[in-house]
């Protein structure tokens, strides 16, 4: 499998024979042993951190759009202690990009004592399959690592066009892959994890594997391969948005022509666009997805462009393979539409002001999904939601029902109609959590990715405790998320004594556990009638 580390001899047999020694450390320098040679790292808070550790040789050249490949070993002691580039991406509106590169693909790792065997947490980024990094302050797992007890990895792949497309001309010469290349990235990753987790202080046979939005998609793909079997204990997925065409994925077909209009564009074949310049390569691609869906030379992508079906790095799409047969701790936010539609949202639109605005804003969203959905539908929807709003007490007016629908439509439907599919069909417990707590004017409502923050304790540092507070609410529902996560990933039970009767998901009883909001930490009956609506018009899985 791609991401294996081959029989050696010679200088790498010596440098893993080292990786087999019990790890030196002193106070200042953690130094211990990969399979590629060893790495010395820095002591935060308590807690031995590893930066930029690559975990395959670099993607460039000859090797872009290959299969990841085994880092090349080192001699000496490589400091690991600056984070490296983030994979290469195209700024995005309203929010810092990170240093990127197309040469980046490293991990980064956590861990509260290298000796010991702890369980392992692996966190896979969001940002659309486009943007994002696992370097962001955002995900510094210093008191994740700390608190749970746990040893953290937090990495790069692929994005954009370097890491999600699909074709047939670019089969790599090994692996006969030709598809989704951050995806195989991943995939190179947690066998990376497998191979030097106990380096670290970690169990390779304990492995958690956590994700929010596209990481959560991409968390639900991974442990539907039958080649990471072994390699994962149990999922977290936070807030999935699912890879599925016309929204968040190409079609295979349409996937093709992105491929063959790129290469004529650029003045070259598809094979030919391993020697483009990065950047003209993924300015081309953004400029063929510019301007409204309707206008673009393909259908499908309309919002992202996540993995593409191809049979072998994705079989199917998700709610066409079978039910995970691993625990299962979902979690998504009371608000997953306010990202969108808040102050900062990556995708910047005026908020509706009355009915005929909130009906054009509703129908963009439904045709990102439905691109024959019609005016009759937007008000369908938004007489639907009008109405579960009333009988709640909520707050009907235009930016709220349009938040609703858009967090619904793109996120909750999926994670909501999951987990009752599981509790039909599966043999393994899903735990299911809504997380409440609400941001600060003049942001609203909790946020899709307001988790994060919380997971890692990172609310505490600006700017996001002026978005979510640093108060000793924020730090109580931060310890509860992490203490909840780390039983999980010890046990497969996420109850601790301070959620002691938080049961598996049923649809029909008490069992969704809400944290924050109006109390600190509640279990009820999980209750959502708009989200039928969505089964109605072919959304997938239906209730």
């Amino acid at each position: 499998m791609a991401g294996t580390a081959p029989n050696v001899t010679g200088p790498r047999a010596a440098v893993e024979a080292s990786a087999a020694r019990p790890p030196t450390s002193n106070a200042a320098r953690p130094v211990v042993g990969t399979r590629a040679g060893l790495v010395a790292g820095e002591r935060v808070d308590g807690v031995a951190v590893f930066r930029g550790i690559p975990y395959t040789r670099p993607p460039v050249g000859p090797l872009r759009f290959a299969s990841p490949r085994p880092p090349r070993p080192w001699r000496g002691v490589r400091e690991a202690v600056r984070p490296a580039p983030a994979c290469w991406q195209a700024p995005l509106p309203n929010r810092p990009s990170p240093r990127s590169g197309e040469g980046a693909l490293h991990a980064n790792v956590w861990t509260p004592d290298t000796r010991g065997s702890r369980p392992v947490l692996v966190y896979v980024h969001g940002g659309g399959w486009a943007t994002g990094s696992g370097s962001l302050p955002t995900y510094d797992a210093t008191r994740l690592a700390c608190r749970g007890d746990l040893v953290v990895v937090t990495f790069d792949y692929r994005l954009g066009v370097f890491g999600f497309g699909l074709h047939e001309s670019l089969a790599d010469h090994e692996t006969g892959e030709f598809a989704n290349w951050g995806l195989q990235d991943q995939r190179a990753l947690l066998s990376w994890v497998h191979e030097n987790a106990a380096a670290f202080g970690g169990d390779p046979g304990n492995v958690t594997l956590c994700g929010t939005s596209a990481g959560a998609a991409s968390v639900w793909q991974l442990a539907c391969l039958p080649q990471t079997r072994g390699l994962i204990r149990r999922i977290v997925p936070i807030s999935p948005s699912h890879a599925l065409a016309p929204a968040t994925s190409l079609t295979r077909e349409d996937a093709r022509t992105v491929h063959e209009t790129l290469a004529r564009s650029l003045g070259t074949t598809v094979p030919g666009l391993r020697d483009v310049p990065a950047n003209s390569l993924g300015d081309a691609w953004h400029r063929l997805f510019a301007g409204p869906p309707d206008s673009r030379i393909v259908g499908s992508g309309r919002w992202y462009r996540g993995p593409v079906v191809d049979g072998r790095t994705m079989p199917a799409h998700a709610h066409d393979l079978p039910t995970v047969d691993l625990p299962v701790m979902s979690v998504h936010t009371r608000t997953e539409g306010s990202f969108y539609t808040g102050p900062a949202s990556p995708q910047p639109a005026p908020a509706p002001n009355g009915p005929h605005s909130l009906r054009r804003a509703v129908l963009d969203v439904l045709r990102l999904v439905s691109p024959a959905a019609d005016t009759d539908l937007a008000d369908t929807c938004v007489g639907a939601y009008r109405e579960v709003a009333s009988r709640a007490g909520l707050r009907e007016d235009p930016r709220s029902l349009w938040t609703e629908i858009w967090g619904d439509l793109m996120f909750r439907h999926h994670t909501v109609r999951f987990a009752e599919r599981h509790a039909r069909l599966g043999t393994t417990p899903w735990y299911a959590m809504e997380f409440a707590h609400p941001a600060r004017p003049p942001h609203f409502g909790t946020p899709h990715e307001a988790t994060s923050p919380f997971l890692f304790g990172t609310h505490r540092r600006p700017p996001f405790a002026s978005v979510f507070g640093d108060g000793p609410v924020e730090r109580l529902l931060s310890d509860l998320l992490v203490d909840a996560v780390a039983a999980f990933a010890r046990t497969s039970c996420p109850r601790t004594p301070a959620l002691a009767h938080w049961p598996p998901f049923t649809p029909h009883g008490p069992s969704l556990l809400v944290l924050g909001g109006t109390s600190t930490a509640d279990v009820v009956v999980p209750d959502y009638p708009q989200l039928r609506i969505w089964d109605l018009v072919g959304r997938v899985p239906r209730s």
